[in-house]
């Protein structure tokens, strides 16, 4: 199974600005990521691809998408991305260039195929608008590509949260049409992940009868604000980001999602000595 299974990293909301900048005056966005970058080249094994689900720049200009570039450019695993609505799609293009999209203009849709399973990425921007939606080309082409196959599992990538979080803030401007996206996803069982970010924390849940997730970010938390009394505030908490694995078995294979932390801890330590008595 080990030989078989397949690692996708997860990124999402980096906020990287021009050198110098800080994001909301206080989070150095860039040195998050390079520590974030490095944790993933520490990964062993080293998963197949990592996926940026969106925000890859908090104010959408070119010096911050070049500061983006030289940011990644010690990742030692490809990548794939997809924009937020922090995003623009015409500046992610050029400086994307080798990004297989679906279509020369328009939405930054994408599939991957790696060995055995489609790595689907679904462009949820509204441009000029925080909120989600999936127009209607991107509709019928995730209904097309799904509809590809009957027998190759697909996991889903998408920047807004197809579901709501009891976060009133971000939930305002979460994917406004879910139920578009609910019904296709009925329609073809091998989709197996549905995988978002903007959030800036770990959530899970299900959707469409699907594991659902909301990937951390690598520098600030949306505080956890579940009664509506805070304005609209982050936190400093430890950063980190998603790792799915997915593993063969019954028809479509099944999906595990590990929160990794990003930084240095103690370990790893033995539980057992030489003689393999517990210690």
């Amino acid at each position: 199974m080990n030989a078989q299974r397949l690692l996708i990293a997860q990124i999402s909301d980096l906020h990287v600005r021009p050198p110098g900048q800080l994001t909301s005056g206080r989070v150095d966005t860039a040195t998050a990521l390079t520590r974030c970058v490095l944790e993933l080249n520490r990964l062993a094994p080293r998963p197949d691809l990592v996926v940026i689900s969106g925000d890859l720049v908090d104010n959408p200009v070119a010096e911050s998408y070049d500061h983006l570039i030289g940011l990644v450019a010690p990742l030692e695993i490809a990548f794939a991305a997809i924009p937020g609505n922090h995003d623009d799609r015409d500046l992610m293009r050029a400086a994307l260039p080798d990004c297989r999209l679906a279509r020369p203009s328009g939405a930054l849709n994408s599939v991957r195929a790696i060995r055995g399973v489609d790595v689907i990425l679904l462009d949820s921007v509204v441009p000029g608008a925080a909120h989600g939606e999936l127009d209607a080309e991107t509709l019928a082409w995730l209904d097309e590509t799904l509809g590809a196959s009957s027998t190759r599992p697909a996991l889903l990538f998408l920047h807004h949260p197809p579901f709501v979080t009891g976060i009133h803030d971000m939930d305002k401007d979460n994917l406004r049409n879910a139920a578009d996206l609910a019904a296709i996803l009925r329609r073809h069982e091998r989709a197996r992940l549905i995988a978002a970010g903007h959030v800036h924390r770990a959530a899970a849940t299900t959707f469409a009868a699907r594991s659902a997730t909301i990937c951390p970010a690598p520098n600030l938390a949306v505080a956890l604000d579940l009664d509506e009394r805070l304005p609209p505030s982050f936190r400093i908490e430890p950063p980190a980001f998603h790792l799915h694995v997915w593993f063969p078995g019954d028809r479509f294979g099944n999906v595990v999602t590990h929160w990794v932390p990003i930084g240095d801890f103690g370990g790893p330590h033995p539980f057992f000595d030489s003689d393999g008595r517990y210690l």
